[in-house]
């Protein structure tokens, strides 16, 4: 079988010139088959406070500039045990948001319809419900984790069903995700009142405060999450303001008290097993981004998610006998 396709060599091209796909990587036009597709949605007409999200994916494909093909932390080069590739953005209408959610599903759908596993770059926090319905076409109701300073099932806005403040809401009602299996990481500050959180315990979710993670420390928090997850097919979903304002500052609702990238990044690595089966990384707005602190944060937290899917890629392969090979059964 033919090799994985990489990164451009950072030793013949610089890292400022060159491609300008995640990490360097192809395309996905320009590979056979993709174990994993990196896609990004420039969509922010969900926000309900400060609007640029809809310039974040290549705003983390530009500080995705400086990762290297090995993560130490994990002990893998997963551009070389899995063809990793960046389908480009999914267009969608900014004007109409029901028809943006429709659009980002079915692309969804199409580029995991053979077994490839998407990344995804936003936009705004409202592209997780398309996404978590494509996941569960394929998989049934799955397990989520849910990475943010807010709870995100909240009602409506003005009126309005479908927003960054509502998807995960809308899952629960559409028998999307598994309720046994749900929990927030990260969440603090002022909420509207006592309700929110009483509602949020009705849907199943658990909760995981910033506090709880600075007073437990990561390895007992990755520990409980693993417990709480088993071996249910796993949907991670990370809006970037789960970091607090020191190491996120470029996004659109941010929150004293967050979690620091370190922090987010050794819990994810505590994840090594799981059947994680599909992430995002959401709401990075770079227009208040200064010196790039979000978009290396962003950047680096989808690295590692690409690192555990690459790992879970090549286990599964290994499980189906060493004729099966990385990226067997899969097409573009």
């Amino acid at each position: 079988m033919t090799p994985p396709i990489g990164p451009i060599d950072s030793a013949r091209t610089p890292r400022f010139a060159g491609r300008d796909g995640f990490a360097r990587l192809p395309r996905l036009d320009q590979v056979e088959h993709a174990d994993i597709v990196v896609a990004g949605v420039p969509f922010d007409s969900g926000v309900s406070y400060r609007p640029g999200a809809r310039f974040g994916p290549n705003h983390i494909r530009d500080a995705s500039r400086l990762l290297r093909p090995y993560n130490p932390a994990l002990d893998v080069s997963p551009f070389d045990i899995a063809q990793v590739a960046d389908a480009g953005d999914i267009a969608v209408n900014p004007f109409n948001i029901g028809e943006a959610i429709d659009t980002i599903q079915q692309a969804a759908t199409d580029l995991t319809a053979n077994g490839t596993r998407l990344v995804t770059l936003g936009g705004d926090h409202t592209i997780a419900l398309p996404l978590l319905r494509a996941a569960a076409e394929r998989h049934g109701p799955v397990a989520l984790l849910h990475f943010d300073a807010h709870l995100d099932t909240w009602d409506t806005y003005f009126g309005a069903e479908y927003t960054h403040g509502t998807p995960f809401r809308r899952a629960f009602e559409e028998g999307i995700i598994d309720t046994e299996a749900l929990s927030h990481v990260g969440t603090r500050g002022p909420l509207y009142g006592k309700r929110d959180l009483e509602e949020d315990r009705r849907f199943g979710f658990g909760i995981v405060t910033s506090a709880d993670v600075y007073r437990q420390g990561v390895d007992e928090v990755a520990a409980k999450l693993r417990d709480r997850i088993g071996d249910r097919p796993l949907y991670i979903s990370i809006d970037i303001d789960v970091l607090d304002p020191a190491h996120a500052p470029g996004t659109g609702t941010p929150e004293a008290g967050g979690i620091t990238s370190r922090e987010l990044l050794e819990i994810l690595r505590g994840f090594v097993g799981l059947n994680i089966i599909g992430a995002d990384v959401v709401e990075v707005a770079p227009a208040y981004d200064h010196a790039e602190i979000t978009g290396v944060a962003a950047a680096h937290v989808a690295y590692d998610l690409v690192s555990l899917l690459a790992l879970r890629t090549a286990d599964e392969a290994s499980a189906q006998g060493p004729a099966a090979g990385v990226g067997a059964d899969r097409v573009r």
